[in-house]
C-alpha cells in the first residue's frame, strides 16, 4: 500500500513509519518539522519507498492517491503543546478535517492518533474506552486534551456522515528511543537527569501513576487496530501502573546513577492517576504490551546517552 502519515517525522509517528515500511508499504510521511525532528527519520532518506513531504497539515493539500491515512500530526508533550497551543488546536480540528476528507476523497481506511488525555484527571480507574472523561475545558492543558477530543467527535461524525472507514487510539504514555530530551514527559525527563548525574525531579508527592508502555509495543497495537474493523476509540498502553517515584527508582536502578531525587509543586491539572483498561485490545485485536519497564528502560539507554553528548552536554552515567 501507500501510506500516509501525518506527523511522520515525530517520535511514535517515524517508528510507525518503519514498521509500515518493513511490512512492505510505501510510506508518505507528512510533517511541518515544528516538534519532528530530521533525526528521526534521516535512516530512511534513501529508501525508494519512503517520501517526506514539507507541508503543515493545517493547511489544505494532497499527496495523490494513497490507501491508508494515519493522522498523528500534533505537538504531544506537555512542553510543546504549552508552547505551541493554538498550533496544538488546529492540528485537532483543521489537521484532522483535512486528513480525514483524503480518507474521504480516496475511500480509504484512516486512524486518528487520539490520547489517554481525553480522560483528564480522571475519577475512574483503571479508564475504560467508554469513560467520558474529567477535563477542565479552559486549563493550561485545555489546548491538547480538547484538541484530541474534538479530533476524536471530527472522526466519529466522517464514520458517521461519510461512512470514511475510521479508527482511534488512545495513545497511553509511551517511551523509547527518538524521546525528545527536553519535552518534558517523566521517562525523558527522569533518564537525562539520571545520566547527566543530577537531581531527579518528581512533582507532587510522587504517589500520583502512569503506566509505561515501550513505543515497539505501541506501534504494534497501533497496526492491529488499523487493521481491525472496530471504529470505536481503543486504548493501546500499559496496564502495569507505576508511581512516579517508582519510576524514578527503576531509572536509577538501570542507569546505575547515584542521583537524588527532589520534590517540586505538581502542575495544574496533572492527573492523579493514569492508566489504561486494555480489555478491548486484548479480547478483539489479541495485543498486549510485552516489554517492561526495566527491559525498555535498557533498550532506550544508548539513545538517550547518544542524544545528551549530541548536545554538547556532559553524560556522567554510562551504565
Amino acid at each position: 500500500m501507500r501510506v500516509l502519515v501525518t506527523g511522520g517525522a515525530g517520535f511514535i509517528g517515524s517508528h510507525l513509519c518503519d514498521a509500515l515500511l518493513a511490512r512492505g508499504d510505501n510510506v508518505v510521511c507528512v510533517d511541518n518539522m515544528v516538534t519532528g525532528s530530521a533525526s528521526n527519520i534521516a535512516h530512511l532518506k534513501n529508501d525508494p519507498r519512503f517520501e517526506f513531504v514539507m507541508q503543515d497539515v493545517n493547511l489544505p493539500y494532497d499527496v495523490g492517491r494513497v490507501e491508508y491515512v494515519f493522522h498523528f500530526a500534533s505537538p504531544a508533550s506537555p512542553v510543546d503543546y504549552m508552547e505551541h497551543g493554538i498550533a496544538t488546536l488546529q492540528a485537532g480540528s483543521l489537521g484532522s478535517f483535512h486528513s480525514l476528507e483524503l480518507a474521504r476523497k480516496y475511500s480509504v481506511k484512516y486512524l486518528l492518533a487520539s490520547t489517554s488525555e481525553c480522560y483528564g484527571d480522571p475519577l475512574q480507574h483503571p479508564q475504560k474506552e467508554t469513560y467520558w472523561g474529567n477535563v477542565n475545558p479552559v486549563g493550561p492543558r485545555s489546548v491538547y486534551d480538547e484538541a484530541k477530543r474534538f479530533a476524536e467527535a471530527a472522526t466519529m461524525a466522517y464514520l458517521r456522515y461519510h461512512r470514511t472507514d475510521t479508527h482511534i487510539v488512545r495513545i497511553f504514555n509511551t517511551y523509547g528511543p527518538r524521546l525528545q530530551l527536553n519535552d518534558g514527559r517523566v521517562i525523558s525527563n527522569f533518564m537525562k537527569q539520571a545520566l547527566k548525574g543530577e537531581a531527579l525531579t518528581v512533582y507532587g508527592d510522587g504517589t500520583q501513576t502512569r503506566s509505561f508502555c515501550y513505543v515497539a509495543d505501541e506501534v504494534e497495537g497501533i497496526l492491529r487496530l488499523g487493521a481491525s474493523d472496530i471504529h470505536d476509540p481503543v486504548n493501546i498502553g500499559n496496564p502495569n501502573e507505576f508511581t512516579m517515584l517508582d519510576c524514578a527508582q527503576m531509572v536509577l536502578k538501570v542507569t546505575g546513577s547515584k542521583s537524588r531525587i527532589v520534590f517540586k509543586p505538581l502542575p495544574q491539572d496533572d492527573p492523579r492517576q493514569r492508566c489504561p483498561d486494555i480489555t478491548k485490545a486484548r479480547e478483539h485485536l489479541g495485543w498486549e504490551p510485552k516489554i517492561n519497564l526495566e527491559a525498555g528502560l535498557k533498550l532506550s539507554m544508548d539513545y538517550f546517552q547518544k542524544a545528551i553528548a549530541a548536545l554538547g552536554e556532559p553524560v556522567a552515567v554510562r551504565g
